[in-house]
């Protein structure tokens, strides 16, 4: 080793720190793996900004499953905007798949009108999920600018379970809570649900086949808590509003 020019031997640099991960045991199962991002998830910032106007990504099932409810799903839609004046308002972009790969994205909209005027030109057609295209828009739409929250409102599964979980994963950790409404029982399609709303931190419901109204409640509360936060959900809780119950239950 050289010497300076005091004649002395300089002591070695320190080696350079890193922040490191805290060390893991190899996960048994993939609850551990869901565990972990809620983990990480907890330490982001909230997803709405006081002050701020809320945006929403408004995603539909539009497979010939849904024809039945497709309609009702179209005046429903009005009922998201009922709750957010007070929060700033809210602009909503409606997302939609059905048939051969094909899942489409409107512009933002910020009147009921407009986004009801979109919905009624679409018809349902038979095709698989396309789920994964759903979180992965969300995701790209979240690093333009911040999003409230995705809502999802579908009644099937088709697509590979770890698949969408690490396309959840990532909008988790850019905190955008998924707000997944399954319309019907189907078990497979509940347990994906269920996966993506906890990777996420936001909540899953279940409502019957053709229940407008248990529908519209939860649209309402997610609009909600897109615009205003927990706050504007609280105070829709403190209105008795069912919707609202159920989503404070699972984002407390």
């Amino acid at each position: 080793m050289s010497k300076d020019r005091s004649g002395q031997t300089p002591a070695p640099s320190p080696e350079p720190t890193h922040a490191r991960a805290p060390d893991r045991n190899p996960a048994p199962s993939p609850r551990a793996d869901i565990d972990a991002f809620l983990s990480q998830v907890d330490a982001l910032a909230p997803a709405v900004k006081p002050g701020g106007r809320g945006r929403l990504v408004f995603a539909l099932d539009a497979t010939m499953s849904r024809q039945p409810t497709w309609d009702q799903a179209c005046v429903l839609q009005a009922d998201m905007f009922r709750e957010v004046a007070a929060g700033g308002g809210l602009d909503i972009q409606l997302v939609y798949y059905r048939g051969l790969a094909e899942c489409r994205a409107s512009p933002w909209v910020g009147e009921p009108q407009r986004l009801g005027e979109l919905m009624s030109r679409i018809d349902c057609r038979g095709g698989q999920t396309q789920i994964a295209k759903i979180l992965a828009h969300a995701r790209r739409e979240s690093d333009k600018a911040r999003i409230g929250a995705l809502v999802f409102v579908g009644d099937a599964m088709e697509e590979s379970l770890d698949a969408l979980c690490a396309g959840a994963g990532e909008l988790g950790l850019r905190s955008v809570p998924a707000f997944m409404f399954q319309e019907g029982y189907d078990p497979v399609c509940e347990q994906a649900f269920r996966e993506i709303a906890r990777l996420t931190r936001g909540a899953y419901c279940c409502f019957a086949p053709g229940a407008a109204h248990e529908l519209g409640e939860l649209l309402r509360a997610a609009a909600a808590y897109a615009a205003g936060g927990m706050k504007a959900l609280a105070d829709l809780q403190a209105r008795h509003s069912p919707g609202a119950v159920r989503l404070i239950e699972q984002l407390k």
